[in-house]
């Protein structure tokens, strides 16, 4: 099942992506309209949709511009820092011992199209798999982690690195949060559509060139162990979010540093989900 926010309602996505569906009017209002209240009751739909007949031919056709985050208005936020090794070489980083966590403030959310406003001279690029939670969890236990996931959709965690690193303590969440620097989608996809969904391919392009190229199989902290690790300090609520990482690649461990200007295309792509495209433009 590939699911989508449009115009703040929760959409079915055909399987070849042409169309959607309006969830609350095919579902004659058992779910939806708002997202938060489909992800509270993620586990009813995932069983009525698998009973269901979509009509999808006579769904509406659409622009990706027209999309939002999946879970536009989530609970709560979390993103996980150098948790790729080879991220952390380039940073000049020691491995963490445990996840390192943050967080990026909902009014930096944004779709997978449109402009990206550059708040400064040093905005950075990180693709990175983005988790949404589908059920209550807490104290799970790893191997078990997976059953708690809703879905998976593709991100940004764009980084103003000047903002970003100004001490004395520096200040991730708020340089990694201003208006449009949290995108995500173009979908949600569930884990059952994906033949492995620890080992997805994930890259970045700046102007068509490559800047970023990994595969999730090499997370440090894998995402059963993030979402562990996390219902261990708190509960995860349906619709929570979870930025798992960014690989190697990112502009300003570059030698000479490279950050994104004016007309600068950003594509970003996991396989089996999609991709998404920011076109960086002039903060007003």
């Amino acid at each position: 099942m590939r699911i989508a926010t449009r115009a703040g309602r929760t959409v079915l996505v055909s399987p070849d992506s042409a169309t959607v569906v309006d969830l609350a009017k095919a579902s004659e209002g058992a779910f939806g309209p708002d997202p938060r209240q489909v992800f509270d009751a993620w586990e009813e739909l995932v069983s009525w949709y698998g009973a269901a007949t979509v009509d999808f031919v006579a769904g509406d056709r659409y622009e990706f511009s027209e999309l939002e985050a999946p879970s536009p208005d989530p609970r709560q936020v979390f993103a996980i820092g150098l948790n790729y090794r080879d991220h952390a070489d380039e940073s000049g980083l020691t491995y963490p011992e445990k996840p390192t966590v943050f967080t990026k403030f909902l009014g930096s959310f944004a779709g997978p199209a449109g402009d990206l406003a550059l708040a400064g001279e040093t905005v950075d690029w990180e693709a990175e798999l983005v988790v949404v939670i589908g059920k209550p969890t807490r104290y799970v236990a790893a191997e078990d982690a997976w059953s708690h996931v809703a879905g998976l959709t593709v991100g940004q965690d764009f980084s103003e690195r000047t903002f970003q690193l100004t001490g004395p303590a520096p200040q991730f969440s708020l340089g990694k949060s201003f208006v449009g620097f949290a995108p995500q989608g173009p979908w949600l996809v569930t884990p059952d559509e994906l033949p492995d969904p620890d080992r997805l391919s994930i890259t970045c392009t700046v102007n068509g060139e490559t800047v970023q190229s990994g595969s999730t199989d090499q997370l440090i902290f894998p995402v059963s162990t993030l979402i562990s690790h996390l219902s261990f300090v708190l509960e995860l609520s349906p619709g929570d979010v979870i930025f798992t990482g960014t690989p190697s690649g990112v502009g300003g461990a570059r030698k000479p540093p490279w950050f994104l200007r004016e007309g600068d295309v950003v594509e970003t792509t996991i396989e089996g989900i999609g991709t998404m495209r920011h076109v960086c433009v002039k903060a007003q």
